[in-house]
């Protein structure tokens, strides 16, 4: 599979795919946790969190994350994404107006709750697994 094939596989999982998990580093051991993720045209992944958690420190103390996300779980051999990256802690208003759902005034008082924040992960590199084909695969950005 060529690098355009790989690519609009891996935006295709991304853009149908919205809960998967994202694994910070804590004492030099993974942490791992399930999150809502957007993403943009390319392929940076935003999730929504509150800025008094233990992944946000985590972050703080090493950006490194890894994220899973795609498997449905209804067949073995469902095609899923593997994403090493770098995480940011984000308080940009736009990106929290954009990323905003009636579904997290569960956590948060509204769009400007001062505990709202927003991981932007850059990914490293995103592994296609379980496709058709020459999987796994990997997108090296």
């Amino acid at each position: 599979m060529n690098q355009e094939e790989l690519k609009k596989k891996i935006y295709n999982i991304m853009d149908q795919h919205k809960i998967g998990t994202l694994a910070t580093v804590k004492k030099g051991k993974p942490h791992s946790r399930y999150m809502t993720f957007s993403n943009d045209d390319e392929f940076t992944f935003y999730t929504p969190t509150n800025k008094d958690t233990h992944k946000a420190d985590e972050i703080e103390e090493n950006p490194n994350v890894h994220i899973l996300i795609g498997y449905e779980g209804e067949g073995l051999g469902d095609p899923y994404l593997e994403v090493e990256g770098q995480a940011k802690i984000r308080d940009d208003q736009k990106m929290k107006d954009w990323l905003w759902s009636e579904t997290m005034e569960r956590w948060f008082t509204g769009k400007g709750d001062p505990d709202y924040i927003v991981l932007e992960i850059y990914p490293e590199s995103i592994r296609l697994m379980n496709a058709e084909g020459d999987t796994p695969a990997t997108l090296d950005l």
